[in-house]
């Protein structure tokens, strides 16, 4: 997996908080069978962070968990 397809793929798990303007990747709305992979596109995306090729804020908002 591709650090773009892990990104896509997270987009998928990011939902409204109950907090106002706030969101979140929850991976219990997603379906058990394919857990897996979104657990590997976080690793992958972290990875990215780790290594200083991209900002935690940058890919917040790739992501869309913030503005």
């Amino acid at each position: 997996m591709t650090f773009e397809e892990a990104v896509s793929l997270l987009k998928n798990a990011v939902k409204d908080s109950h907090l106002v303007n706030q969101k979140h990747i929850d991976l219990s709305v997603i379906d058990a069978s394919v857990r897996a992979d979104y657990q590997k596109a976080l690793m992958i995306c972290q990875a990215q962070v780790s290594r200083g090729l991209i900002s935690d804020d940058s890919l917040k908002v790739r992501l869309g968990l913030k503005a």
